[in-house]
């Protein structure tokens, strides 16, 4: 059974604590994790491919993001955006370079 979701998307600080937990670990002390944006993400490519496509993306957008030459929290999360919008381009079924169009329309 679900837990209750706030308005912030933060399922009762469950979230955080498992962001807190996994920053700590990997030792990405200063990243703050933008929930409703990964967590939307998530969905849409659910949506869009089943629900193995969640998990797949949201890896995905975090490797992208990663591999962007950051120096503050301001370039982290202008990459975590970029990777989050082509991802959602990608995974579209519009005919605009999305999962029905191959590689057309992408930066490939």
């Amino acid at each position: 059974m679900n837990a209750p979701v706030p308005d912030d998307g933060r399922p009762d600080g469950r979230l955080d604590d498992l962001s807190r937990r996994l920053t700590q670990a990997l030792q990405i002390l200063d990243l703050d994790v933008d929930y409703p944006l990964l967590l939307g993400l998530a969905a849409d490519t659910s949506r869009a491919v089943g629900p193995d496509g969640g998990p797949i993306s949201t890896f995905l957008v975090g490797y992208a993001a990663g591999l962007t030459s950051t120096s503050d929290k301001q370039s982290v999360t202008d990459a975590v955006q970029r990777a989050v919008d082509v991802a959602r381009q990608a995974t579209r079924k519009t005919g605009d370079g999305g999962i029905d169009d191959g590689w057309a329309n992408t930066a490939q």
